[in-house]
Formats: C-alpha cells, sequence, structure tokens
C-alpha cells in the first residue's frame, strides 16, 4: 500500500505537488487501470458464534465482487479477494488484518461483526493508516480517519423504533442489552433517546455472551411491568431469550437494533416468539422497495446466486453497497492509492442501495464516514410475518452535531461515547 509512511492530510499535500506527473500516464503506479487486478480483504465468521450474521456478509460482498468484475471491474481492472474465515475468534482477526495488510496488500479492507472485533484490530489498520469499511450496525461514535463505519448506528436504529414504541404504549422502559462495549453503549443510547422523549428506564440487565438462559430476566421485566423492553441482545446463545419469553407469556412490545434483521428469528424461530417485536434497521430482506424486492432486485439476485441461502441480512447489504461505493470512490480518484480513495469518498460519495426507494440514494458523510440511511421500524405479529410501520432517512448525529466530528479536516483515531456528552448516559 503506497503512502503508509505518512498522515493522510501530509500525504495528500504532497502528492498533490507531483499529482501531474505521477498520473500523466496511463500505466503510472497507483492508477486504476495501471494493473490487471486490484485486491480487497473479506474477513467475515464463517464458523463460531457469530456465523450466523457473519456468512450473509461474505455471501453478499462475493456477490458484489462477481457482479463488478462481469461488468468490467473497476476501471478495467478485476476485483481479487483475500477471504478467510476468521472463525469469530479476534485473535485470528488480528493474525489475518496483519496478513491482509502486510503481506497480501489489499487495497480496502472488509472485516468483523462485532464491535470487540473492530477494535481488536483497529489499533493495526490505524498503525497502518489502511483503508477499512466495518458494516456492522453498530453503537455509534468512531471518528477515524481510516475507518468507514457504515453500518447504521444506535442514535439511527434507536432513534428510529423507540421514539415509535413510545407514542404507541408508553414512556416506561426496560433494557436488556450484551454485556459487551456494543450492548453498554447502546443501552446509554436508550437513556438520552429515552430523555429526548419524554420516557424513562425504569429497568436495565447486561447480559454476558455466554448466557443462554433468561428465566431470572423474564421474572424482573414481568415484575417491573414496563411500557416496552429494549434488546440488545447479541449472537447465538441470545436468541433463546425470545423462545423463552414467549413459554413465559411475556407479551410486552419489543424494540430492537439486533434481533431480525441480523439473525433472521423470524423465520428461525417457531411462533409466536417474535410477536410485537420492533426492529430499528437500515435493511430486512422483507424491506418494500422496487430495489429490494423487484424481479430481478437484490434479494432475486442474492438468492439465484446462493439458492440454499437461509436469509439475507441487514449487514450483508451493507457490505454489498460499500463495495459499489469503494468503485464509485476509485473510480472517482483516478487510482486505489488508499489515501487518495479515501480522499474521494470524503467528497460525498452515494448510492443507490436497495434499502432506499427508487428516487433516492443513500449518502456518506464525509466529515465523519458514516452514511446517512433510510430506515425503516419492522414488526412481526404472532405468525411472524414482517410489515414496516414506519421509515424516513436518519442522519447521522452524534458524531457531527454533538462531538463536532471533521476527518476532512484532521486526522483522528478516537471513539467518542454518549456518557462523554450527556449527563443522562452516565
Amino acid at each position: 500500500m503506497s503512502g503508509r509512511p505518512y498522515g493522510r492530510r501530509e500525504f495528500l499535500a504532497s502528492s498533490a505537488l507531483v499529482a501531474g506527473t505521477a498520473l500523466a500516464g496511463c500505466g503510472a503506479q497507483g492508477s486504476a487501470g495501471g494493473d490487471e487486478t486490484l485486491k480487497i480483504g473479506i474477513l467475515e465468521d464463517r464458523s463460531g458464534n457469530f456465523a450466523l450474521v457473519g456468512t450473509p456478509k461474505h455471501k453478499a460482498s462475493m456477490l458484489a465482487v462477481e457482479e463488478i468484475n462481469e461488468e468490467g471491474g473497476i476501471d478495467g481492472r478485476k476485483i481479487e479477494t483475500f477471504a478467510p474465515d476468521p472463525q469469530s475468534d479476534n485473535q485470528r482477526y488480528q493474525e489475518l488484518t496483519r496478513r491482509a495488510i502486510q503481506q497480501e496488500n489489499v487495497d480496502a479492507l472488509w472485516a468483523g461483526y462485532s464491535s470487540a472485533t473492530r477494535e481488536a484490530i483497529r489499533p493495526i489498520v490505524d498503525r497502518e493508516d489502511q483503508l477499512y469499511f466495518y458494516t456492522t450496525q453498530y453503537e455509534g461514535g468512531v471518528c477515524d480517519s481510516n475507518v468507514f463505519a457504515v453500518g447504521p448506528t444506535a442514535r439511527q436504529q434507536l432513534g428510529m423504533v423507540l421514539p415509535y414504541l413510545v407514542d404507541e404504549f408508553g414512556p416506561r422502559i426496560y433494557t436488556i442489552a450484551a454485556d459487551y462495549n456494543f450492548g453498554q453503549l447502546s443501552a446509554d443510547w436508550v437513556k438520552v433517546l429515552a430523555k429526548e422523549n419524554g420516557a424513562e428506564v425504569i429497568g436495565e440487565e447486561f447480559i454476558p455472551l455466554s448466557n443462554s438462559q433468561f428465566g431470572s430476566t423474564i421474572n424482573r421485566i414481568q415484575e417491573a411491568d414496563p411500557d416496552f423492553v429494549m434488546s440488545m441482545l447479541v449472537g447465538a446463545n441470545h436468541t433463546s431469550f425470545y423462545e423463552q419469553k414467549a413459554s413465559a407469556g411475556l407479551q410486552v412490545p419489543i424494540g430492537t437494533s439486533t434481533a431480525m434483521a441480523q439473525g433472521y428469528e423470524h423465520l428461525r424461530l417457531d411462533p409466536p416468539a417474535m410477536a410485537n417485536i420492533y426492529a430499528g434497521v437500515n435493511y430486512m430482506e422483507e424491506i418494500p422497495t422496487e430495489r429490494n424486492t423487484e424481479d430481478g432486485g437484490f434479494v432475486d439476485r442474492y438468492y439465484e446466486k446462493y439458492p440454499d441461502a437461509p436469509y439475507l441480512n441487514e449487514e450483508a447489504e451493507t457490505n454489498y453497497f460499500s463495495i459499489y461505493m469503494y468503485k464509485r470512490a476509485v473510480e472517482q480518484a483516478g487510482t486505489t492509492d488508499q489515501e487518495e480513495v479515501k480522499a474521494a469518498l470524503e467528497s460525498g460519495i452515494t448510492y443507490p442501495a436497495p434499502e432506499a426507494p427508487s428516487d433516492t440514494e443513500i449518502a456518506l458523510d464525509p466529515e465523519t464516514h458514516h452514511v446517512h440511511h433510510h430506515m425503516w421500524a419492522m414488526r412481526a405479529d404472532e405468525e411472524h410475518n414482517v410489515e414496516a410501520v414506519d421509515d424516513r432517512v436518519i442522519e447521522e448525529q452524534f458524531l457531527s452535531n454533538t462531538v463536532g466530528c471533521d476527518l476532512t479536516a484532521e486526522d483522528e483515531e478516537t471513539q467518542y461515547t454518549p456518557q462523554d456528552y450527556f449527563e443522562e448516559a452516565g
């Protein structure tokens, strides 16, 4: 990867002096058409605890690569992939990330489902100034010059579904969340959004990822008698909560930023486990847009390539459209040089993603490296049929409006949290 010894701003300032000569010839070093191929790293879990959500991410990435290659590649260059299975193991993620950057010389990297994985490899990414796309919906707050966190943030997802539930059912909220940084920070966002919407959190629990028994939690929810529950449970073990709450007769509405859109529990579990679940998402297979469900749309193309795939999940779509965003950025930059591709991405790349209605495109926010998503509130009924009950564009807000993150002006490698800015999150 050229330019690694330099910071991004220093690189761009110095490269501007020689741009005329460096890119004058069609075979110039790093030019998009100068070599026969380019290489991207796709490190997504296909085994281990996160295989259920990681496998669709891998598949949708390969679909995007296949489509782009069939259409002539990126400025005439076909895409090669480095795509071993990290096996849901963060130590293996670190090893593969080093290999992807230092030995495979990938031009861009897509890697990881969990925030714990992202934070395990982000120091490596930052040491190498590696262009990195993180595509999972997540807690938010990463202001990093090398990271394009293109999945929706907790403020976008919870901000889609929590106000709807307050209006429909009342202001008293009980929160259950995975016991690591994603769940903890998402729970903080529930408190922030509750205050903004005239609601209150009356109970809060953090559940270890290894836990699969929820009897005590269900009892405490029943005793608290909230108007609704906010659930940010994650992984295969936590799925049992929904079956157990149905068996216990717990019928309280549940809002979520993780269930259904990722692990397709509404298809895997028997009704009525997911009855009255409301998911705030940027994407589900069932989202009723022409680009998604029309003949020849995203869903059709995915199942044509993977006829035995069980579901097309939220992160899979984000992997898919972000690879196309990368294509647009490389072609705009006229080079695969990572610093110049980052600058192209920061110019305001848009893409007609399947999540958006046919007359709109979603936009990458230059200053924060996040996406202004078209968000949806999706509800499952007693038979697990899913319908859209609300939708709108929700822009990235925390980093831009509250923190003042501007990566077009200043290099940064920070994650900010709601506790840094909101007293109610403490």
